[in-house]
């Protein structure tokens, strides 16, 4: 079958270790799907693994891919969650020390078919689309456990986006918007800046700016170049949810602010089946639809890569198969 994988690693140049060509198809334990994939989303990880972050050199070729949706042996449209948990695991996943994402451990989704789980499937709502629902499984659940798992986000309240363009970013502000939240975004791209308002955002601001008020919670994933503007944006008892660094792992914490204003910083990865079941549902239910920003064959997966390695990207980037 052709896929699209990582064959080595340029910490520099990352679509300089990508792969493409015939892989043999995938190993089927019991209790195992084959999927054949229809559409895939690329995320930030897949362009870190190009950088030699979370697999090792004895793993490689890695075909890629986090994300996808497509049809099972039994004809059933589906969306595959990403996160591979211990069979004996009980209890959210995410949280299990053992887990890890496809394309860690097991092959991923760039691939013309994919094996997972049984219980890795999700029904595909018929009103989304292959490409629509191919974002959904990491960027997007990302946002919806951050904003309403975690920060417990509810109408009428205010919420920060750090950052406009990225895959989590884009979904908080269409997830949070259409929660009925108000949402405020920074960003250092006016272009960028002016986009976010068609999702939902109420306004947008430079990055650092001081805001009108401080605001209930803070979606993060920028990391050290905004850390210190989120502690110092969310009010008393409010909170910061983080799950993403993008601009680097260390930033600055005003130890006294925390415990002073009594702040909650939470940490948060990916999300639960059951996660994303209702993030299915409320997209197809809410009419709220992720933000693509280019589809192109899986064959040319290497202009997507390129393109999100430069930053040149606002949503999500989905190839088809």
């Amino acid at each position: 079958m052709f896929a699209i994988y990582a064959e080595r690693f340029d910490a520099d140049n990352p679509v300089a270790g990508l792969g493409s060509g015939q892989r043999p198809e995938p190993d089927v334990p019991d209790g195992w799907a084959v999927v054949d994939v229809r559409a895939t989303s690329l995320n930030h990880h897949d362009v870190w693994s190009l950088r030699g972050v979370g697999l090792r050199s004895e793993q490689l070729p890695m075909i890629l891919g986090t994300d996808a949706s497509g049809v099972d042996q039994e004809g059933n449209e589906v969306v595959i969650h990403a996160v591979m948990s211990d069979p004996g695991w009980r209890g959210d996943e995410t949280l299990d020390p053992g887990r890890s994402l496809l394309s860690e451990r097991y092959p991923g989704t760039f691939a013309e078919r994919v094996a997972v789980p049984k219980h890795n499937l999700v029904p595909k709502p018929s009103g989304l689309s292959f490409v629509e629902a191919a974002c959904l499984p990491t960027a997007w659940l990302t946002a919806y456990r951050m904003l309403f798992t975690q920060a417990q986000v509810t109408p009428g309240q205010t919420v920060l986006v750090q950052g406009a363009g990225g895959g989590v970013a884009t979904a908080a502000i269409r997830l949070a918007s259409a929660a009925g939240a108000r949402v405020w975004v920074t960003s250092r791209d006016p272009a960028r800046a002016e986009q976010t308002l068609d999702l939902g955002a109420a306004q947008v601001f430079e990055s650092g700016q001081r805001l009108p008020e401080r605001v209930d919670a803070v979606i993060e994933t920028v990391g050290a170049a905004t850390w210190k503007h989120s502690l110092r944006a969310v009010r008393p008892g409010g909170t910061v949810v983080i799950a993403g660094a993008t601009s680097g792992w260390t930033g600055e914490t005003e130890l006294n602010r925390v415990f002073f204003l009594q702040l909650r910083i939470l940490g948060s990865t990916m999300g639960t089946r059951d996660e994303l079941a209702r993030l299915l549902a409320f997209c197809d239910r809410a009419g709220v639809r992720p933000v693509v920003d280019r589809t192109v064959p899986l064959a040319q997966a290497s202009e997507g890569v390129a393109a999100m390695a430069s930053g040149d990207v606002f949503g999500k980037v989905v190839f088809t198969v």
